[in-house]
């Protein structure tokens, strides 16, 4: 049986699980992927987007946990790497990702669905010749992240390439010439299986990128001209003092300061803490899952409450139920599933009720001892605060009301001393 001719002849016609080689995808190679083509779009900057590849490779196992992009150069109408820079960049990332010992095990480029093109040989075979005879191919499919399909999987494709004889076609009916010459040798790609992996480094980082990209707000320009305006008024008014020397300046850059400090102020105020928004999230999370729990079960009420009464209650006979009201559709599956949903309800309920209501009694008895006790050492805290200060009061009054009496009986006060009955 012949075989199918793909499309893009760059392909090849063998099955992707020939090679067996299993290919480990970072999250923080598609971060900075994703950068690279937005500040590329952002900048209007122009020429292919091409990017390098670092990872490890055991075996027929290839990890792909770092990128950076490269600069390119365009020598006999062909787009190739700047080998100079691209050489230096590449042993700038060996010395600084050492521990685990990355290398170069690919490149990246934006590709169409199709696969690649012939404009991609000439930079793939420099890769192969010049560092890698092995390296891989990762491309972007930009189309797939404007068609947005839901529950679909990541717009990449990952490649591999090996050479292929590639016979001449013949007529089916036609008899092939025996030659002694070796078939010709094409470079064709290969499409590969890959797994995303992430670290625990990954997760922080995507964690943080996530957390950003969902409380970014649009800043309006009007405002942003406001406040530099204030800002360039207020450096004005400072070098305006500080020539003139006069007081009234110096006033009018006070006052002009303080409001300012005010505005800086209130602003702060509308700022929340990461501990703020994480417990935000949480409970946001949680109001959400308690919402749709509530719709689900009002949608399953909303249902069975529109099933004829014989499906819903054995008393009822079915001959009984009036034909002129409409009733829901029967529907068993979902009928099946929910008595499947109440019986596993009953799981969630305890056999020993009476045990497990007085475990519960015994475990609130205990919170509230705990918070008794807390609530006595704090008042026994405050009351030897208290007798403390009153102590020092004590003490100061007898002190004062001592030194009082000792006073009176001193010379010059009116009352006859020792001194006096001497003389």
């Amino acid at each position: 049986m012949a075989v199918e001719t793909p499309l893009n002849p760059l392909l090849s016609t063998q099955k992707s699980s020939d090679s067996g080689l299993q290919v480990a995808l970072h999250p923080l190679v598609l971060l900075t992927i994703s950068d690279y083509i937005t500040r590329h779009t952002l900048r209007q900057q122009t020429g292919p987007i091409v990017g390098a590849l670092l990872g490890q490779q055991n075996g027929r196992e290839i990890t792909i946990e770092h990128a950076f992009d490269c600069l390119l150069v365009e020598v006999e109408g062909e787009i190739i790497l700047n080998q100079a820079w691209f050489e230096e960049r590449l042993q700038q990332m060996k010395d600084v990702h050492k521990v685990p010992a990355l290398d170069l095990v690919g490149w990246y480029t934006i590709l169409s669905t199709s696969g690649p093109q012939p404009v991609h040989l000439p930079l793939h075979r420099q890769i192969l010749h010049s560092y890698n005879e092995s390296a891989i191919l990762l491309g972007f499919h930009p189309t797939a992240v404007i068609e947005r399909q839901a529950g679909g999987k990541l717009p990449l494709t990952i490649y591999e390439s090996n050479y292929e004889a590639e016979e001449a076609a013949t007529d089916p009916g036609e008899d092939k010439e025996m030659k002694d010459a070796e078939p010709q040798l094409r470079l064709k790609f290969k499409e590969l299986p890959y797994s995303v992996e992430t670290g625990e480094a990954e997760m922080i980082s995507v964690d943080f990128v996530a957390r950003g990209g969902g409380n970014a707000t649009a800043v309006d320009g009007g405002n942003a001209t406001a406040v530099d305006g204030t800002s360039k008024t207020t450096a004005q008014i400072s070098t305006t003092a500080d020539v003139n020397g006069k007081g009234k300046t110096r006033a009018s850059k006070k006052s002009d300061l303080e409001e300012g400090d005010f505005a800086t102020e209130a602003t702060k105020q509308n700022i929340l803490t990461r501990e703020d928004e994480e417990l935000i999230a949480s409970l946001t999370a949680k109001a959400n899952a308690i919402k749709m729990l509530q719709s689900r079960i009002n949608l399953i009420a909303v249902y069975l409450q529109n099933l004829p009464p014989s499906y819903v209650s054995d008393i009822v006979p079915g001959s009984v139920e009036p034909d002129d009201k409409e009733y829901t559709p029967i529907n068993y599956p979902i009928l099946r599933s929910i008595q499947a949903l109440l019986t596993r309800l009953s799981l969630l309920v305890p056999a020993d009720s009476a045990g497990f209501e007085h475990e519960l009694l015994a475990e609130q008895n205990d919170v509230n001892l705990v918070s008794l006790l807390s609530t006595i050492t704090n008042s026994i805290k405050v009351v030897r605060e208290t007798g403390k200060k009153s102590l020092v009061v004590e003490t100061q009054k007898n002190m004062k009301h001592k030194s009082g009496d000792r006073s009176m009986w001193e010379p010059g006060n009116g009352v006859l001393g020792a001194g006096d009955l001497l003389r």
